[in-house]
């Protein structure tokens, strides 16, 4: 979704709640030193470890002069002493501005370039020699997190600015539909919205963390289990092989996969005694095929719980819940839910902005109370029926206009995921001379199935959409691009499909 502007996140003055905020990060890194928190790669890292990291990290920010107020840029990774490293930048209550690190360094270096930072944490393998060049020029601090150490690496004179009024994260959104943007993410917003809303967990069982810890969903997922003491086991990305070792291992009633997830572990055909102590399972970040819905929870007995939100909603604004599956079942099969506390839903008129009655698509927007009290106008296609529930359709701008025909995308996606040797499949609008735009589809198999043709998925698709869906451009692959999210990558997408 879009429409909000970047950086448009809730800001906030002096509160009590940033100080409440830090010295929650203070206290979890002040833990018994032998304590667990934090298994990677099969091995227990202990709070020692993490605290070493934090204390090391900030002592070489102060030593240099660079104060809690001047910002500083994040490069992490999935790792264990990022983790640390974000805990000990939120306990000096520094603000925090997010770099994706799944992009070529000649990416990083120009973010650093328009962000112009304080100074920069990343870790060992990302320092490459155009980032050097551009730190030097810029007289930017960095500091190397490397295994479970933080040092500092220059230079000695350093940039120093103003801070901002209050401490505060600035992460970027999803980049699904484009180049990702800035979004300010305050210490407040985290501590009442996230911390506060999240439900105490098993002591037993640690939450399994897999998504990207520079955007909303990485935020919301990692920073409250490590804050209220709940263990944590951490994958460098989601994989079908870590997600089913963690389930056989720690046995879990509840967890969740990305959308694209849920048909990886179908294509693996993991048997069903081995999920057998999940009770419910959530997923969301992006639309799941109800096809595929149907074929898991045939399968594995396992509801699925979905839910909808975005970066410019600080997190979820709706969410089937278990009790609501348990009342309304398949008669709301493929919602994602009822509005959360405190949001609000309706759908307008593209066109006129109308207030659509229920049951009519439209154009969603959205009040998240995490934001403010404004109307967040989305991209997406959407329809409320007439209990409240919110079924997604799509988005519009992924419309692809074909000679004046409209084609959602979603729907070529949909039918082709009705052939039986086809795991997953994106389309996107592919510019065209005489037509302005035409589909082009690239197509995941299913491990081990045969790879049809094109003129066999062509003939799939004649029978389920309109001629004017059928893709002029098809491309085999043996993995769809994916952003850190696990959405599918669009502009990735189209270079790829344009490349003929």
């Amino acid at each position: 979704m879009s429409a909000a502007e970047p950086g448009a996140g809730r800001e906030a003055g002096p509160c009590a709640a940033d100080g409440r905020l830090a010295e929650l990060a203070a206290q979890a890194l002040a833990r018994p030193r032998t304590a667990p928190a934090v298994e990677y790669g099969n091995r227990w890292i202990e709070w020692g470890a993490m605290r070493e990291v934090a204390h090391g990290l900030n002592a070489a920010l102060d030593a240099h002069g660079i104060g809690v107020g001047a910002p500083v840029a994040f490069v992490p990774r999935n790792r264990p002493a990022a983790l640390a490293a974000l805990l000990g930048m939120i306990a000096s209550r520094r603000t925090i501005r997010m770099i994706y690190a799944f992009q070529s360094a000649a990416a990083i270096a120009r973010d650093l370039q328009q962000m112009q930072p304080a100074a920069v944490v990343l870790h060992a393998e990302d320092l490459h020699d155009a980032l050097r060049t551009v730190l030097r020029e810029q007289n930017i601090g960095v500091v190397v997190l490397d295994g479970l150490q933080a040092r500092w690496e220059g230079p000695e004179a350093v940039r120093t600015q103003g801070a901002p009024q209050t401490p505060r994260i600035e992460i970027l959104t999803s980049g699904t539909t484009g180049k990702p943007k800035p979004f300010t993410v305050s210490y407040e917003l985290i501590l009442e919205h996230h911390i506060g809303a999240m439900a105490d967990l098993s002591a037993e069982i640690p939450t399994l963390l897999y998504f990207p810890l520079g955007n909303i969903t990485g935020i919301y997922s990692t920073i409250p289990p490590l804050l209220k003491n709940q263990r944590v086991v951490l994958l460098d990305k989601f994989s079908v092989a870590g997600w089913h070792d963690y389930v056989r291992r720690y046995r879990p009633t509840a967890t969740g996969l990305p959308p694209a997830g849920v048909q990886m572990v179908l294509d693996a055909n993991i048997p069903r005694e081995d999920l057998a102590s999940i009770r419910r399972l959530g997923t969301g970040a992006a639309p799941l095929d109800p096809e595929v819905q149907r074929a898991f929870e045939s399968r594995y007995g396992i509801p699925i719980l979905l839910s909808y939100g975005a970066t410019e909603f600080g997190g979820p604004v709706t969410a089937m819940t278990l009790d609501l599956h348990a009342e309304w079942g398949a008669k709301k099969f493929g919602s994602v839910g009822r509005a959360l506390p405190g949001a609000k839903l309706r759908v307008v008129d593209a066109d006129s902005g109308e207030v659509l009655t229920p049951d009519r698509e439209g154009i969603l927007e959205v009040v998240s109370p995490r934001i403010g009290p404004e109307w967040i106008r989305t991209s997406d296609i959407a329809l409320i029926d007439g209990d409240g529930f919110l079924f997604h359709r799509g988005r519009a701008d992924g419309a692809i206009m074909r000679g004046g025909f409209k084609v959602l995308p979603e729907t070529i996606e949909r039918a082709l995921l009705q052939h039986p040797a086809v795991s997953a499949a994106a389309a996107t609008g592919i510019p065209d001379a005489r037509l302005g735009q035409v589909p082009g589809v690239a197509v995941e198999l299913k491990p081990g199935a045969a790879a049809p043709d094109a003129a066999a998925l062509e003939a799939h698709l004649r029978e389920r959409v309109p001629a004017t869906h059928v893709p002029t451009v098809w491309r085999i692959v043996d993995a769809l691009p994916r952003t850190p999210s696990f959405k599918v990558d669009r502009p990735a997408l189209q270079r790829l499909l344009s490349d003929r």
